[in-house]
């Protein structure tokens, strides 16, 4: 039992370091030899748990997703709140990811890796929502459901993502309760107004 204890605990600290690691390089700067060293771990005890580096990032992203409280994947039923709401689970829960997204824009990653298909059906799952949410009457009927999400996604992503751009714009840091405020507070008028 002991044993088993010890490798459980062992994946744990590679997954967790490799997390850190891909977080902040992105796939194609981050190294094993740098996950071992965070994990405090052989190098070669890397690869008894995982084949190779492509594994290992779809196991972490796997892991990562796994450890979001689900509440956090149901949307308000009313539109007006659905971009607030994303907003606040970005700042509150995505951070790390959500860098990491933006180093796999502009990198070459092996195909199907990262999760692709996963955060493919979540994303989906928000364009249904909308569509489902036109379907009811509540967002007019000429809006693309599709363009929606992205419009929403755009807009809860950027100015956290983007900090010195969203600093220079509006002369505050998007880690700044009074940023937070405000831009949740804009999110919810332009809401209002696309989804009277």
């Amino acid at each position: 039992m002991g044993e088993i204890r010890n490798a459980e605990r062992t994946r744990r600290k590679i997954l967790d370091a490799a997390k850190e690691e891909f977080f902040e390089k992105g796939y194609n700067g981050a190294r094993i030899e740098s996950i071992a060293k965070r994990a405090k771990v052989n190098k070669q005890l890397i690869y008894h748990y995982f084949k190779g580096k492509e594994e290992l990032i779809n196991e972490t992203i796997a892991d990562f997703a796994a450890s979001v409280p689900t509440g956090n994947l149901i949307l308000p039923a009313n539109p007006v709140n659905v971009a607030e709401f994303r907003y606040k689970v970005n700042i509150e829960h995505l951070m790390e990811f959500l860098k990491f997204t933006a180093w796999e824009a502009v990198e070459s990653i092996p195909e199907n890796s990262n999760g692709t298909e996963s955060r493919r059906k979540v994303l989906q799952s928000y364009v249904e929502d909308m569509r489902a949410k036109q379907e009811m009457g509540l967002v007019p009927k000429e809006l693309d459901p599709a363009f929606l999400t992205l419009m929403i996604s755009s807009l809860t992503i950027y100015p956290v993502l983007y900090s010195n751009v969203t600093e220079m714009i509006t002369g505050l840091t998007p880690e700044s309760p009074e940023f937070q405020e405000k831009w949740a507070s804009f999110l919810q008028m332009i809401s209002e107004r696309i989804f009277k």
